[in-house]
């Protein structure tokens, strides 16, 4: 009998949370194996400390296996950073993070979700485009650590069908 790895987890398994300081270790291995120029610990702690930054994990089994950071805008909700472990890629977790962002928005208020992604990074631009993003535009030179370019993808929220004929109805 071969083992394949981690299994895809059940709506139970798969907790997403808040951030908190001791998730911080785990975040930052995830970190290291996902980015060829990974952020540091202090990068975090700085975007943290901005009242309109937002962290989020996703834990499986009680360990943490991805992490988000998010900016709260006023028409939007833009993303700094996401990743999950590779272990657990391709298990719904990454979908189950942005499915819990995608939640938050309102056709009236923060309808939209934007993010970068490097233009090396196809798997990444593929994930993305599998939960509904669109590429809008190519950010020329974007990065410090490098001359690579980006690709600006959005999210927009549309209104379901009961909110429309609520908004219809007066």
């Amino acid at each position: 009998m071969t083992t394949r790895g981690p299994r895809l987890p059940t709506p139970e398994q798969l907790h997403i949370r808040w951030m908190i300081r001791r998730d911080m270790a785990e975040i930052l291995c995830i970190e290291e194996e996902a980015f060829e120029f990974p952020w540091a610990d202090t990068d975090f702690t700085r975007c943290l400390r901005q009242r309109n930054c937002i962290g989020m994990v996703a834990e499986v089994g009680g360990a943490v296996v991805g992490f988000m950071l998010y900016e709260l805008h006023r028409t939007k909700v833009h993303v700094l950073n996401f990743a999950v472990a590779r272990s657990h890629r391709r298990l719904g977790i990454g979908s189950g993070m942005m499915a819990k962002l995608i939640a938050k928005l309102s056709p009236e208020r923060r309808n939209r979700i934007v993010l970068e992604v490097r233009e090396t990074n196809l798997p990444a631009q593929l994930f993305f485009r599998s939960v509904g993003f669109r590429a809008t535009s190519v950010l020329r030179d974007f990065y410090q650590d490098t001359t690579e370019d980006a690709y600006m993808m959005q999210f927009m929220a549309t209104a379901s069908e009961g909110e429309r004929e609520h908004r219809l109805a007066g």
